[in-house]
């Protein structure tokens, strides 16, 4: 019996007791997507009669609470419109008086002042919860409705969203200063493409601009064609950084010069400020020579980057950059922003002064240099413009460090300022935190590479230190690797991503505590579940549908275990949809902490070997595992994790 349909749904729950599943046509319902909204339709149906109020409205004002320990849901009973003069504390009393005694799906429900919580009955949990989720596998969790244009017609074709995430700088290595760009948008990408949408993931490259320039100027005088081909980007690295090193005091006499508010046009026109200038200039103009080595630099970069890259499960559908915006995209923005008024002459140079334009606090930016140089503000505005035609996207969303707010705010208000609200209400920037412990530029850099090869190294050691498990597994490496890099990831997305993180290499390579390593022992730990079962995973599930009552014994008010279990397995797609209003991955990673949490506790009270159950009830057992099983999986890999079956 297929839940995959409404009709297979309903008919497995009316075989449990619970009756055909109600159709509330104004309910923004998924049932075929999130089983708790089943359960909501049923109780928006009980409220309904027990409140005297609209079906609909009932079910819109039932919540998922926060905690377990409040209900399955809960009904807050103010959100149900209450006339004037009644009190919710009694409200709730008169319809908790009015709900039926014996529901099979929902417990007696007992009011909690204005609030009803309600708490699903377990005997029927594993009988709908379980066979909902093997008949989905991995697609447990997503839901392809949302990503539609209109969900009551999916021939209207699939939304559109483009992700700019990671873009490091070419010429320097792929450093922990890029991280959590690209795994926080590698996450979202995985979200949004489990939600329907069409995904379109950019590497916009930091490819242009001055500071390259400033690199060649230093290729010049540090560059050696030796080192370049033994370890090309430690060496690029390395020449940025002596340059820097020689720009700085320019740099500082420059800023003590505008601080004291004198005119900085005569240091900017001399020593590196020029050369670097120039060189830049000669990018713009399109000097083969200056053009020729810009490319070799570039594609030296990308090839490293893809490298790191597939490391960490990551790939992209389009390498661009500031270097690819077309100058007639960037002379159509010009246009427009001077038509409008916005673009004036400043000491020089072109600008937007956006406190003159209502925009308080973004101050004055530059469009154009004195020299003639564009800047990324005028890049990056021409750039959406040529994005839009590209790709018609729904959705754009920039991930990049909370350090570049207000920059955003400029290109968004910039779009604005030209008539295109509509197109810049389409542009999100999803910000994050920065990581602590290491610099995120030149000096004290830790390397990407050396991060992953270090996390990888550290888990094979602990692997080794059981030799018969370690004999076991197929190609050790590979899981040490898949291990590493599930501890560097988790340890990034474990807070809120606005809040800065200490970089903690022991902590995140333990295996105590809520780390990568833990999640992927708990995979590891199911899946052990399964094989001293003698049975594979297609044979667990068809006998588990064929006999459900082997639970029973095991799913009990007086043995909250297994039940508990189920409660949250069940709430695992309202997570996803969750997590994509909020962007969070620690959404996600919460979640799967709670449930493998939940699993240690169920382990000594329900166990598969050891016992002396019946064939039918370890089995039974074994698949309430695997369906915890499959929901961490799809969490994980949700979450860019490659989950390990042994190690």
């Amino acid at each position: 019996m297929s839940t995959t349909t409404l009709e297979g749904a309903s008919a497995l729950l009316e075989q449990i007791g619970a009756g055909p599943i109600p159709s509330i046509p104004k309910a923004a319902a998924h049932p075929l997507a999130r089983p708790v909204d089943i359960y909501r339709l049923y109780l928006a149906q009980i409220l309904a009669k027990a409140a005297g109020c609209d079906a609909a409205l009932a079910y819109d004002s039932v919540q998922v609470p926060g905690t377990a320990a409040n209900g399955d849901l809960v009904l807050p009973v103010p959100r149900l419109r209450l006339p004037k003069g009644v009190k919710p504390a009694e409200k709730a009393a008169e319809i908790a008086a009015a709900f039926p005694d014996a529901d099979v799906l929902f417990k007696k429900v007992v009011a909690a002042g204005i609030h009803l919580p309600f708490f699903f009955n377990p005997r029927p949990l594993p009988r709908f919860i379980l066979p909902y989720i093997f008949q989905r596998k991995n697609t447990y969790g997503d839901d392809l409705e949302v990503g539609l244009r209109d969900p009551t017609n999916p021939d209207m074709g699939r939304k559109t969203v483009v992700i700019d995430f990671s873009s490091p700088n070419i010429a320097k290595e792929f450093h922990a200063g890029h991280l959590r760009s690209t795994i926080i948008g590698a996450y979202i990408a995985n979200l949004y493409k489990n939600m329907g949408w069409d995904v379109v993931k950019l590497n916009y490259l930091g490819d242009w601009g001055k500071q390259f320039g400033l690199l060649a100027v230093g290729w010049k005088r540090y560059g050696d064609e030796e080192e370049l081909k033994r370890e090309p980007l430690k060496h690029l690295l390395d020449v940025y950084a002596r340059i820097n090193r020689d720009f700085k005091p320019e740099e500082e006499a420059r800023d003590a010069a505008a601080k004291a508010g004198k005119e900085t046009a005569e240091i900017e026109t001399k020593g590196l400020f020029a050369e670097r200038n120039a060189f830049f200039r000669k990018m713009e103009e399109r000097d083969p020579e200056a053009i020729g080595l810009w490319q070799r630099f570039r594609d030296i970069s990308i090839e490293r980057y893809i490298q790191t890259y597939a490391r960490l499960n990551i790939s992209f559908d389009e390498y661009s950059g500031e270097s690819t915006v077309q100058s007639s995209s960037i002379e159509e923005a010009e246009k427009i922003l001077k038509e409008k008024g916005i673009y004036e002459a400043h000491n020089g140079a072109w600008a937007i002064h956006f406190d003159q334009h209502g925009a308080k606090g973004l101050g004055t930016a530059i469009i154009r240099g004195r020299d003639g140089s564009t800047t990324y503000l005028l890049r990056d505005v021409a750039g959406v413009l040529e994005r839009e035609r590209k790709y018609n996207f729904d959705k754009m969303i920039y991930v990049v460090s909370s350090e570049q707010d207000q920059y955003f705010r400029r290109v968004f208000k910039t779009l604005e300022l030209m008539g295109r609200k509509d197109l810049a209400d389409k542009l999100i920037h999803i910000n994050f935190g920065k990581v602590e412990g290491m610099s995120s530029r030149l000096g004290n850099v830790k390397l990407l590479g050396d991060i992953l090869d270090n996390s990888r190294e550290a888990m094979h050691e602990v692997m080794r230190r059981n030799e018969v498990k370690y004999s076991q597994v197929e190609n050790p490496d590979a899981v040490a690797e898949a291990v590493g890099i599930a501890a560097v990831m988790v340890q990034d997305m474990s807070g809120k991503r606005i809040n800065n993180y200490p970089f903690d290499m022991d902590r995140m390579t333990a295996f105590e505590g809520d780390t990568g390593p833990y999640l992927q022992y708990c995979h590891a730990r199911l899946n052990s579940i399964l094989r001293k079962s003698d049975i594979t995973r297609e044979e667990l599930v068809n006998h588990f549908i064929d006999h459900p009552s082997s639970l029973d014994g095991d799913i009990d008010s007086d043995k909250p275990h297994g039940a508990d279990l189920l409660r949250l397995m069940a709430q695992y797609p309202d997570v996803t949809a969750m997590a994509l209003k909020n962007h969070e991955p620690s959404t996600i990673l919460t979640y799967l902490f709670r449930l493998a949490h939940q699993l240690s506790s169920c382990y000594d009270v329900i166990q598969v070997k050891g016992t002396d159950a019946s064939r039918e009830v370890t089995l039974a057992r074994a698949a309430l595992y695997e369906g915890a099983r499959q929901v961490l999986e799809n969490g994980m890999r949700l979450l860019g994790l490659s989950p390990v079956d042994r190690m």
